[in-house]
């Protein structure tokens, strides 16, 4: 799905992004553009870097030490 249309980036380069390494939307805007143009992506966008993080937690709970 898309979540900026200005940028042309999906919800999963988002998640993808924080995977491997960004930490919020600021971090994620600077890899793929998100919310730098008119702005109405952002809420859904933080929403989404939220989820991921809360994804990567729980990855890195279950890995072995």
């Amino acid at each position: 799905m898309y979540v900026c249309l200005c940028k042309n980036v999906k919800c999963h380069e988002i998640r993808q992004c924080v995977h491997d390494g960004a930490d919020n939307l600021r971090e994620v805007s600077r890899c793929l553009g998100v919310a730098t143009q008119c702005g109405k992506c952002a809420k859904d966008a933080k929403q989404i870097v939220k989820e991921a993080k809360q994804e990567r937690q729980q990855l890195l709970e279950y890995l072995p030490a």
